[in-house]
């Protein structure tokens, strides 16, 4: 008997319009590895000693990048509307919106295209594609 298709396989459609919502907000976390904050200070021009100095937060175990706050990511510009660190942002940032809590359901999906104007519109993305961002990890 196989496992079920997921709802979304037929695909979704999605193309980014910069709005910056996903980088605003309610409070959260953005998970962040050795590479990815060597990447980040790398694009910065700074050492990762700095930039963990000035950017990051332990969690627990993890380390998450630091938000302003309203909940805004440290590296959102409200004024430009965009990511300072957009070329090397994060895998967690760069798999938005296929994220497993995006897609546990049709009703998920929904309640996030209410907030994300990207999501509906654009390419459309194949299952196949989806499962490849929504099965990266982070850390």
């Amino acid at each position: 008997m196989g496992n079920p298709l997921p709802w979304y396989h037929r695909g979704l459609k999605f193309q980014c319009t910069g709005c910056g919502d996903c980088c605003t907000g309610a409070p959260g976390y953005v998970w962040v590895n050795k590479k990815e904050i060597q990447t980040m200070a790398e694009a910065l021009g700074i050492t990762i000693s700095v930039f963990e100095e000035h950017f990051v937060r332990r969690v627990g175990v993890r380390k998450s990048l630091i938000e302003r706050p309203n909940g805004d990511c440290i590296f959102f510009s409200g004024k430009q509307r965009n990511c300072r660190v957009y070329e090397a942002r994060p895998l967690q940032c760069r798999t938005f919106p296929f994220w497993t809590s995006n897609l546990r359901s049709e009703k998920a999906w929904k309640e996030l295209s209410a907030h994300c104007p990207g999501c509906n519109r654009g390419p459309l993305f194949s299952c196949r594609k989806i499962e490849s961002q929504r099965r990266k990890k982070t850390v």
